[in-house]
């Protein structure tokens, strides 16, 4: 019965909520507004990036049966370079999760606030706080991730819808996608839709979720199904949101600095479904990252301490309770802890190559046997690597200052 299994979304839907959150929404709004459909490459060469380390991560942990963070525990020996890992996870991914929290929340209520407008702003934060601690606390993976397949579906048919209503310059679009170009001025919007997209927190989270989902190795196909569905419809909502912005605002004088200044000014472009379509999917996008985030920075502590009791363990709903506490209060009192945001900033520069380099390493290792990579996924894995490589540097050059 195995091969006459269904198809079904499952963890990989999970990586999609969690990159497309207030982040890159506000990422791809101003690539479009700013540079129309130039830039639509960037997210085609990320959403491939995101596969094949996405992939990676969910074939070490079908096989292995365990997270990300245990498999670093396990295969790194060496003290000094553990440690240095830790650290670096802690940092990059607890860290950093508990400031982006605050820019989560503060995004579902942006849209949130465009789609009920007497709801006191204030409120806001603390109502999404319990509604995302009550799904946690639950303790069940399978709600978690039934709650994430229906906020990506909502979001996926509002920027869609969205996309369909400004009516996109198809000629131009195509040329957008499949003929790459930086525009004066381009090249940090270039790196930033690609950073948003290719983030390391998700292959924590994602190692994790396929163990909890499928525990035989030749469950494999269906996670690299699920990857090829869920990954690039991720991909497509992020293009549909550059491509709506693009033809929206590129070469008219309308001045767009948010995704909540998008909202607003689709209105009497394009009427008010469109308005209303682009909150939905901000108030979705802000929803499912403020899942995904404390979830993921959970399970890269977890393995890393080896947390007992999994998804209810008190540890593990600890850290995430923590992040989520930490961010409601960002979210609340509109703080921007920059030094904080630098270290994490600096961290995540320095743990994305260091974590594709790891599950290069990893799933080449015995332990993997017949699932190790083949030699065309160790080029196209290191031809990844170096652009995380570069990615990580310039994280740390903008964190630094030196552009």
């Amino acid at each position: 019965m195995r091969n006459k299994r269904r198809f079904e979304f499952g963890p990989a839907t999970l990586v999609a909520a969690a990159f497309i959150g207030p982040g890159t929404v506000v990422t791809a709004t101003l690539a479009g507004a700013n540079f129309g459909y130039a830039l639509l490459w960037a997210l085609l060469f990320s959403i491939a990036a995101t596969i094949v380390l996405q992939e990676m991560a969910a074939r070490l942990g079908i096989v292995t049966q365990k997270g990300l963070g245990e498999s670093i525990a396990s295969f790194v020996q060496q003290p000094w370079l553990r440690y240095g890992l830790f650290t670096l996870i802690l940092l990059a991914v607890v860290v950093g999760n508990s400031v982006y929290q605050g820019g989560n929340l503060s995004g579902a209520r942006l849209g949130l606030v465009e789609l009920i407008p007497w709801l006191p702003s204030q409120s806001i934060p603390f109502i999404l706080a319990v509604v995302a601690g009550i799904i946690l606390w639950a303790g069940h993976y399978r709600l978690i991730e039934r709650v994430l397949i229906a906020l990506v579906a909502v979001m996926s048919f509002a920027f869609l819808a969205t996309f369909v209503l400004t009516q996109p310059v198809w000629s131009e679009l195509w040329q957008g996608l499949l003929q790459p170009s930086i525009p004066t001025g381009a090249t940090l919007t270039v790196i930033a839709l690609i950073g948003t997209t290719v983030v390391p927190y998700n292959l924590f989270l994602h190692a994790s979720a396929v163990a909890q989902k499928w525990h035989a190795a030749e469950d494999l196909r269906y996670a690299r199904r699920d990857i090829w569905v869920s990954v690039p419809l991720g991909g497509i909502i992020s293009m549909a949101i550059v491509a709506s912005a693009a033809s929206a605002f590129f070469g008219r004088a309308i001045e767009i600095n948010s995704a909540a200044d998008m909202s607003r000014s689709l209105q009497p472009l394009f009427g008010d479904a469109a308005s209303l379509f682009m909150a939905v999917g901000l108030f979705s996008a802000g929803l499912s990252s403020a899942l995904t985030a404390p979830l993921a920075a959970a399970y890269a502590l977890a393995g890393m301490f080896g947390f007992k009791g999994g998804l209810q363990g008190r540890a593990f709903r600890a850290t995430w309770l923590i992040i989520l506490v930490i961010g409601t209060v960002i979210a609340s009192l509109g703080w921007r802890p920059i030094e904080v945001i630098w270290v994490a900033q600096i961290a995540n520069g320095l743990l994305l190559p260091l974590m594709a380099a790891f599950l290069i390493w990893a799933c080449n290792r015995p332990e993997l046997g017949q699932y190790r990579n083949a030699w065309w996924q160790n080029a196209v894995a290191v031809l990844v690597w170096c652009v995380a490589l570069a990615l990580g540097v310039r994280s740390i050059g903008s964190a630094v200052g030196l552009w």
